[in-house]
């Protein structure tokens, strides 16, 4: 039971990581001069100066990170879950809420990936659309099988003694 347990814990890590990394290797790599000014609140006088809306490419572009962003915190977040339910589940019960996490994790990154798939052609200028992927697009993709094996193996899991 040990070694069950060590090799989940590992193959989570294992996903966490690539999808950090993944994550910080897009937003770091994305370009500055087609994100819009953020929304900015002056706290004296109470008036909001709001930006205007960005382009389609980069609201594409920000739903990508927004989402890879939201399935590496919600990958975290159900570590941090399966290890506090290793410590309070009955014996014989499921890890089911850690899966259900770890299941919308998956579901962000397929859903990042496929948003940047159908639209990437909008992300670049003319000059670069002849390149490839890129390294965090692979990562994302790799990472959502990790993501969704993690999820159904925490599914089927059972406390043991």
């Amino acid at each position: 039971m040990l070694i069950i347990l060590a090799f989940i814990l590992l193959f989570h890590a294992a996903a966490a990581v690539l999808l950090f990394v993944a994550t910080v290797h897009n937003v770091s790599t994305s370009p500055e001069t087609s994100a819009p000014p953020p929304c900015m609140a002056t706290h004296f006088n109470r008036l909001a100066v709001l930006a205007p809306p960005p382009p389609p490419a980069v609201a594409y572009l920000q739903t990508v990170q927004a989402t890879m962003i939201l399935a590496t915190i919600l990958c975290c977040v159900s570590f941090f879950i399966f290890i506090l339910q290793l410590f309070r589940l009955q014996q014989g019960d499921r890890f089911v809420f850690t899966a259900v996490i770890q299941l919308l994790a998956s579901v962000c990154v397929m859903i990042a990936a496929s948003v940047y798939t159908a639209q990437n052609k909008s992300f670049h200028k003319q000059d670069l659309q002849v390149g490839s992927f890129g390294s965090s697009y692979i990562l994302a993709w790799v990472s959502f099988p990790m993501t969704l094996v993690s999820g159904l193996m925490y599914l089927v899991l059972r406390k043991r003694k």
